[in-house]
């Protein structure tokens, strides 16, 4: 009874005008910056905690909280409208959300991601709550050996996420994983594939990757159709709105399962927001009736799953850091610095002595969430219809916060040339079929499972394989592997074998023979480190070149009649909609809308991002489609002004040199220059 006193005493705490006032700032912060792909809510909470110095510890945790809540709420949106990830944890949110608004269904989609979201977030503040004073035994029992089998478990979701074509799945996530070991070792002290630079030294960065490997494809078949997103909107805003709230409570249900996982796999350090929403897509798909064959397709499931999961996570990552001061995010990390600024010591004094600002914390994740949803539907009709705007209109300004948000990552040259990379990667990826998921699956457990591997060896031998938690979720993990591959071959039952033919060359064997040569050039590297830097490397390396060559084998000596029939098709990415257009032409438009990116960013380097930027936005309006100069001129000026103000004059953000810059140092007094 005493701790319901002291929530209901910290609920009027929170409610009280001026706290409620910094909490519905920092919600407003936090909703633009989930809009704002690549920048995420780190930075924020980063740019706001010097503010907190002079506020009492409601207030100033009310205000970072708020922020750092909702930045998920805001995500979904360029998820939804243009297949740009507001950040790594909507990745899984474009493979429905884009679809929907292709059918002109945004607004359900952003609805039913609105609602979804708040709802997860309330349930994932009540689950602190209601588990802080039994959570200490519980995180006291998840050793590395239950954080290793944990994500071993997330990368068993591969095979689900890669729908028929299990195989290619297991090779993208090996590959992804791989990656995931680029830089330095911290067993070994090797340098592992950073090619002499400093750039790799401390691993290839997350937000390149997942902008390149999703918004650009995205954005380039956009410019190959030369089309608007959605030809209208199918529905009114009011009524797509309504339809896609009673989506949500109708399916109640999910929302409880994907926030409980959420809220759950958020609690423990090592996991990260960036597969939270996977687990919970993947699981949804597993058990949600029919999610097989709608999946990928414009399902709303996957739209609610993804989003419910993603803002729960938030209440569950604040439980290791209030109870052990261990944060479970990068986030969370910075708020311990908010701990010590107002003289508070995360530990038991936070669930006795100071319950009250504890509570203060939960209320403010509840009420943030509400006021953030609100706020997304406040704006809702008025984001569907951009999805009807014409690509000339939507790229120039779109790319330009694309670069800037890459370049958040380490803030390097480099983030621009793994973005472009990455892109034509993605974009290959996706015109032959091969599912991006498993490739981002690994590229962010990778190194976690390296690490803990280690750690668990090194502390129990070879005993923590039969601990209880490690057992269950290794067993998890192999049914997660094998039983996609084994469900695919007894589907075809015994015209199995009748399928394979003659050898024939298919343009989706390019991807085979590239990770065939990408993991030979790898392993030739691995014999120079040393001995323990080279163990995971070499296995993943020779199991991943085993695999890439049975599928090659497999896809080369396959019936076309079979591989017309649908069995390659992917459930869990995006089908391309160039497909009324001829190779030609497809390859000719994408190779100038990636040339666009190449003159944006040689532009950059010569005379800085901020001079670029009218640039660009006035070559590629009036190159492309002779846009009016009444819409091309306000676009370039408006674009440049926002860039201008929001990253230069309140974020500080350090710009790259320039070639002007340096030739000429006069000119450093330009922005970006």
């Amino acid at each position: 009874m005493e701790s319901i006193d002291v929530a209901i005493h910290a609920l009027g705490l929170m409610l009280e005008p001026s706290r409620l006032l910094f909490l519905s700032l920092g919600v407003v912060c936090g909703v633009i910056l989930g809009i704002i792909p690549g920048i995420g809510g780190l930075s924020g909470v980063a740019l706001l905690l010097p503010f907190t110095f002079g506020m009492d510890p409601y207030t100033a945790f009310g205000f970072l909280l708020g922020l750092a809540a909702t930045t998920a709420t805001g995500d979904p949106i360029p998820a939804i409208l243009f297949g740009v990830p507001g950040g790594a944890g909507s990745a899984a949110t474009v493979l429905d959300g884009l679809p929907l608004a292709k059918k002109g269904q945004a607004g359900r989609a952003l609805s039913a991601a609105y609602m979804s979201s708040m709802l997860g977030g309330i349930f994932g503040a009540i689950l602190m709550a209601a588990l802080l004073p039994v959570m200490k035994p519980v995180i006291l029992l998840v050793g590395a050996p239950e954080l290793l089998a944990f994500a071993v478990f997330g990368i068993s979701m591969v095979a689900i996420l890669s729908g028929k074509s299990p195989l290619r799945g297991l090779v993208a996530a090996i590959v992804g994983v791989m990656l995931a070991l680029v830089g330095s070792d911290q067993q070994g002290a090797s340098l592992r594939w950073t090619f002499g630079g400093l750039y790799l030294y401390d691993g290839l960065p997350l937000v390149p990757v997942v902008l390149g490997l999703y918004a650009l494809p995205e954005l380039c078949d956009l410019l190959i159709t030369r089309t608007a997103i959605a030809g209208s909107i199918s529905e009114s805003a009011k009524s797509g709105i309504l339809q896609g709230a009673l989506d949500c409570f109708r399916k109640w249900w999910l929302i409880l399962r994907c926030s409980w996982l959420g809220a759950a796999f958020g609690a423990f350090p090592g996991i990260g927001g960036s597969v939270i929403d996977w687990l919970a897509y993947g699981h949804a798909l597993k058990t949600e009736r029919g999610a097989k064959d709608t999946f990928g397709k414009g399902d709303i499931r996957g739209v609610i799953a993804s989003e419910s999961a993603n803002n729960a996570k938030e209440g569950g990552a604040l439980v290791p850091t209030v109870v052990f001061g261990v944060p479970a995010s990068a986030s969370m990390a910075l708020l311990l610095g908010a701990f010590q600024m107002h003289g508070l010591t995360p530990g038991p004094a936070m669930l006795t002595k100071h319950l009250d600002v504890t509570y203060s914390m939960v209320w403010s994740i509840a009420l943030a969430n509400i006021l953030g949803a609100g706020l997304c539907y406040a704006f809702s009709g008025q984001f569907a219809k951009l999805a009807t705007l014409r690509y000339t209109l939507i790229l120039p300004t779109v790319l330009c916060i694309i670069y800037i948000g890459a370049f958040q990552e380490s803030r390097q040259w480099g983030d621009i040339y793994t973005l472009l990379t990455f892109g034509v990667i993605g974009w290959t990826m996706k015109q032959l079929k091969w599912a991006r998921p498993p490739l981002i699956l690994g590229l962010v457990l990778g190194g976690t499972i390296e690490r803990y591997l280690f750690i668990s060896v090194a502390r129990y031998d070879d005993a923590w394989l039969l601990r209880p938690i490690v057992v269950l979720f290794f067993g998890l993990a192999i049914a997660g592997f094998v039983m996609p591959i084994l469900r695919n071959l007894r589907s075809r039952g015994t015209g199995f074998v009748a399928e394979f033919g003659r050898p024939t060359i298919r343009p989706s064997q390019l991807v085979h023979v590239f990770v065939i040569c990408l993991l030979l050039f790898a392993l030739s590297e691995v014999p120079r480190w040393n001995e323990s830097s080279r163990i995971v490397p070499s296995i993943l390396g020779h199991t991943g070149l085993a695999l890439a060559v049975l599928s090659l084998l497999i896809d080369m000596t396959r019936r076309p009649k079979a591989s017309q029939s649908g069995d390659d098709g992917l459930h869990m990415d995006l089908e391309s909609d160039t497909a009324h257009l001829s190779n030609r032409v497809i390859v000719k438009r994408a190779a100038i809308f990636f040339g666009w990116l190449v003159g944006l960013m040689i532009s950059m380097a010569v005379i800085g991002l901020i001079p670029s930027i009218p640039i660009f936005v006035i070559l590629f309006m009036r190159l492309e489609a002779e846009e009016r100069w009444t819409l091309v001129l306000p676009q370039a000026i408006g674009m440049t002004a926002f860039v201008y103000f929001v990253f230069d004059r309140i974020m500080h953000i350090p710009w790259p040199p320039t070639l002007m810059g340096q030739v000429f140092p006069a000119l450093k007094m330009i922005p970006s220059v």
